[in-house]
This record gives C-alpha cells, sequence and structure tokens, in this order.
C-alpha cells in the first residue's frame, strides 16, 4: 500500500468532503457526499451511539445506496446536521424517487462536544445551518484537526480532531478513511508524544516518532469523561463495487483500526462507529482476497486517519485541554 495523492478520503475518487465550523460554539459538521448515490453500511462496536436513519443501511432495506454520510458535534442536536444536509440535496435534486418527490439519503451520528468551553447558550440549533455549510463547502480538499466535526473534539489529556487518511493497493483499488476523534481513550502512549497507531504510520504524517522503546501496555485507564460524552465516528470509502453485506465487512474489519490507534477503544462509555462507503467504480477481481484486502487496508487507513486529526488539532483561546502540537512541539 501507498498513499493517495492527497492522503485523504477524497483521493476515492467520486467523493466530497465538506466542513463547517463555528469556533464560538466549539463545534462543526462534516459531510461526505458524491458525484451519485453510493452503496452504504455501518457497524457500531460503541456502548453510546447516537444516530440518524442507520437501520435502513442494513443488506434486507429497500434503498441500496444513500446521497451523504454526515458527522457531526452537538451530541442529539448534532443530528440535526442531516436535516441541512438533506435541504441542500433535495435543492439539487438529489434523493430516493417516490413518484415525483425526491427523498435524499442521508444517515448521520454525533459525538458528544457539549461541555468543551463554547458557548452553547443558542436559541435555535445551530447544526441544520452547519449541515447545510459543510455541503455546500464539499470538495476533493479540506481541513484537519480543528475542523468540522472534529473541532470541539477531545481524547484523554489532548484537543482530538478531524482526521483522515487513504491508501491504493497493489490491485489499484482505493480505501480512504475520514474520522472525528473524540475518544475516551488515548492515542498517544503515557505521557509521551508517540501515537498508538505508529506502527502504520506511512512516512512521518503525524510526526515519524514511533513507539517509545518501553511503556507499560498493563495500565489500567481511569475514565476521564463521563457516560455519552465520548465517541470516535469514522467512515471508510472504496472505488471497489461492494453490496451492502460487503460493505459491512469493511466497517466491521476498519473497526480493528481505532481499537490499534485510541487504548481503550470500544467502551461502554464511547459511542464509536464505523460507516463504510462503496463507489462502485472497480469490480473485484478476486471476491475472498480483495475484501480481505479491503478490510485490512480500512483498518489501516482509520488508524492512520486517527492520528493525523489528533497531530492536527489547533491550539484555540479557551481551549479546555493542549493540542498535540501544543504540549509536545510548542
Amino acid at each position: 500500500m501507498r498513499p493517495g495523492a492527497r492522503n485523504l478520503i477524497t483521493d476515492v475518487a467520486g467523493l466530497v468532503v465538506g466542513n463547517a465550523e463555528d469556533h464560538g460554539l466549539r463545534s462543526g459538521a462534516t459531510v461526505l457526499s458524491g458525484a451519485r448515490p453510493f452503496v452504504a453500511a455501518v457497524h457500531v462496536m460503541g456502548g453510546a451511539p447516537g444516530t440518524r436513519e442507520t437501520d435502513l443501511l442494513a443488506p434486507d432495506r429497500l434503498v441500496g445506496e444513500v446521497d451523504a454520510l454526515v458527522l457531526s458535534g452537538g451530541s442529539a442536536f448534532g443530528l440535526d446536521a442531516c436535516s441541512g444536509v438533506a435541504d441542500g440535496l433535495r435543492a439539487t435534486g438529489r434523493g430516493f424517487a417516490v413518484g415525483e418527490a425526491r427523498v435524499p439519503i442521508v444517515p448521520g451520528a454525533i459525538l458528544f462536544d457539549l461541555l468543551n468551553g463554547g458557548d452553547k447558550d443558542w436559541d435555535e440549533n445551530p447544526y441544520r445551518r452547519l449541515g447545510r455549510a459543510a455541503l455546500d463547502a464539499a470538495g476533493a480538499a479540506f481541513a484537519l484537526g480543528t475542523a468540522g466535526a472534529g473541532t470541539g473534539a477531545t481524547v484523554h489529556g489532548l484537543k482530538g480532531g478531524l482526521g483522515s487518511a487513504s491508501a491504493v493497493l497493489d490491485n489499484g483499488v482505493t480505501v480512504g478513511a475520514l474520522v472525528a476523534v473524540n475518544a475516551l481513550g488515548a492515542v498517544t502512549v503515557g505521557d509521551g508524544p508517540q501515537f498508538w497507531a505508529a506502527p502504520w504510520e506511512m512516512g512521518a504524517e503525524y510526526g515519524g516518532l514511533g513507539l517509545p522503546g518501553t511503556f507499560a501496555p498493563g495500565a489500567e485507564p481511569v475514565p476521564v469523561k463521563r457516560p455519552g460524552e465520548a465517541t470516535t465516528i469514522a467512515i471508510v470509502a472504496t472505488d471497489a463495487a461492494l453490496d451492502r453485506a460487503q460493505a459491512h465487512r469493511m466497517a466491521v474489519a476498519a473497526h480493528d483500526g481505532m481499537a490499534r490507534a485510541i487504548v481503550p477503544a470500544h467502551t461502554l462509555l464511547d459511542g464509536d462507529l464505523v460507516f463504510a462507503a462503496a463507489t462502485g467504480a472497480r469490480p473485484l477481481a478476486d471476491p475472498v482476497a480483495d475484501l480481505f484486502a479491503l478490510g485490512h487496508a480500512a483498518a489501516c487507513c482509520l488508524a492512520r486517519a486517527i492520528a493525523r486529526g489528533v497531530h492536527a488539532a489547533e491550539a484555540r483561546p479557551g481551549d479546555l485541554l493542549p493540542s498535540w502540537r501544543q504540549k509536545f512541539a510548542p
């Protein structure tokens, strides 16, 4: 594997990503959409998820494809970002056809960032506006770190952030990951700057620091967030032609990347989930071998994206936690 040209999920041709954030609110939304509807699936491993329209992603449901996927801050309020995205898509004629009506299919997931020091005293839910703005901003290039759904995210002892990474396989298939990292667990090892995801780093995309020579793998972590306050939400995407069952298997495998990069992951207090998206541009040459490779690549990309998101976070006035760069590379 090698990184794609941008080392972003948008290296999967036909996909675009948009961010919108409000730094006073310390929150935001991120949207992944495509030139046309795409196959999607989801797998949840956290104990406290917050989602919209994920039931319809099961293989036995009527609607086979979606128009966009949304990651948002704001806890339950952030689910309204999906409504803003649906408004924008409907205005362009996108959506599942029901007679003359068009109903955009926009599943989404949220993370909790309501206690991060931002101004949450709103009179009207801001997330519908943020979702529409993120859709309007969608393109091949987008910011990482303190941006979009990662704007107000935190992890153990540090600011979290929005991350992305990609890989091109030997068979020509492209895989990418997009993640908002707001975990209960730690992304770095002990009190040092090294990332748990170091073994999967390509080049020096998050500092090239490797792992420390010694660390305590048996240390027992103490939760510093309350139930419902932590979640890592992600999307893995490919240009391979997958049905929903195959996309679901890719999402399942991608969770390994979350566990490689966050210690601990998938706790009862997190709402960890992974969406999978497949544009269908490249038929599978070997359904068994190619799916095996896709799952491995998805896990590697997600681990890298998590570290990149925290590595890219920016310090801002009033932060309750330091950014990685502020703490380790001032």
